[in-house]
């Protein structure tokens, strides 16, 4: 049985107004020591209020917020085990680097002496690999090296839990690579809770152990990565995680382990239903979602051989290198997203725009669930 102590952040039914507006409405979570967790949503989900209440930066307006099982009402943010990464770094551009990473050291009780501060920065630098740039000023690093110098001083204290509020949002698409790599490493060695906030859905999936997707102020599911992706609990998480195709339509029924829908087309699709997602009943309105990876295109006079196959014209082709992903507009469904792997040693000659193909996937593929 988990205790309290099994955990480091805890929401007990959290409300966080502004005004007569809910930023974040009725939260309740658990966040395991040691794990990398994110908040994953769009803007203005309430992802980020979230974080802002485990800082301290924010109070909740109703329920408890709890830190290593300790109801934390009332402490500020200086006092919590609690250090925070932001966007856009916040150094102090007038100090060193090693001054930038001792800064929060001062006001420690008991506070270290000089001496101890330049030892505990130097260990610190040499924990996001910076060993020798205690004497640069921020301005003379790579943006980067600002960021790993931004990780080094929130670490330094050896706080309970590090939470990261889009840190590499402003890094191009190379370094954001090879920092997520980094964060991934620190966690590992450090060992403390990470708490990541971020709207990319890639960077989440790539890091964590668990994710939240939230929306309007509510967790909609919590899962491991693969689960979310495999087993959306909502067509808004299907949607939002990774891409699907989405058939709307209304139950018929459910027969031997699977839900028929009736779709606007006039064709009934019978997938099973999501394992995480609310139990769909017949005349509830339901979608089944198709990941892009499991439908099959060939050529319109070519045999298909899946459950479901609709005739179209490709009205995209956009080729990314291990992939070719097509967009094919069919009667029944409109537009339905396909992705073909590049074979090994292959030469796919594909399909241009305006091609006409069939495109199917079998009915085992999709999954049912609520809208």
């Amino acid at each position: 049985m988990e205790s309290g102590q099994d955990f480091d952040i805890e929401f007990r039914n959290v409300v966080k107004r502004y005004g007569s507006v809910p930023a974040v409405n009725g939260l309740s979570f658990k966040v395991k020591r040691g794990a990398f967790h994110s908040f994953l949503g769009s803007s203005g989900c309430g992802k980020t209020t979230t974080l802002r209440m485990i800082a301290g930066f924010e109070q909740p307006s109703e329920g408890e917020v709890l830190l290593a099982g300790q109801a934390v009402a009332g402490v500020p943010a200086h006092q919590r085990p609690v250090n925070m990464v932001f966007q856009h770094y916040a150094l102090f551009p007038h100090l060193s680097v090693a001054e930038n990473i001792a800064y929060g050291l001062r006001y420690r009780t008991p506070r270290p002496d000089r001496a101890q501060q330049r030892r505990m920065a130097d260990e610190a630098l040499e924990m996001v690999r910076l060993s020798g740039f205690g004497t640069r000023k921020p301005h003379e690093l790579s943006g980067g090296q600002q960021q790993r110098v931004a990780l080094a001083r929130a670490l330094v204290n050896k706080p309970t839990v590090l939470l990261l509020d889009e840190p590499l949002a402003a890094l191009d698409r190379k370094l954001r690579k090879e920092m997520q790599s980094e964060l991934l490493r620190l966690q590992r060695e450090v060992g403390i809770t990470f708490v990541l906030v971020t709207h990319d859905q890639e960077e989440a999936l790539s890091m964590s152990d668990s994710i939240s997707i939230m929306k309007d102020g509510l967790i909609i599911q919590t899962a491991t990565p693969e689960a979310l992706y495999e087993t959306p609990a909502s067509r808004y998480v299907a949607d939002f995680i990774g891409e699907s195709n989405l058939f709307s339509g209304t139950v018929r029924r459910l027969d031997s382990g699977r839900v028929v829908l009736g779709t606007p087309a006039g064709l009934e699709l019978s997938s099973p239903p999501t394992p995480t997602g609310p139990a769909l009943a017949p005349q509830a309105e339901g979608c089944i979602a198709v990941r892009p990876e499991l439908v099959g295109i060939t050529a319109a006079d070519t045999e298909l051989p899946r459950e479901v196959r609709l005739k179209g014209r490709v009205e995209d082709r956009i080729y990314l290198g291990n992939l070719t992903e097509y967009r094919v507009r069919t009667d029944a469904f409109g537009i339905v997203c396909v992705r073909v792997p590049r074979q090994a040693g292959g030469t796919d000659q594909g399909f241009e725009h305006g091609a006409p193909v069939q495109v199917g996937w079998n009915q085992a593929s999709g999954l049912a669930m609520a809208l």
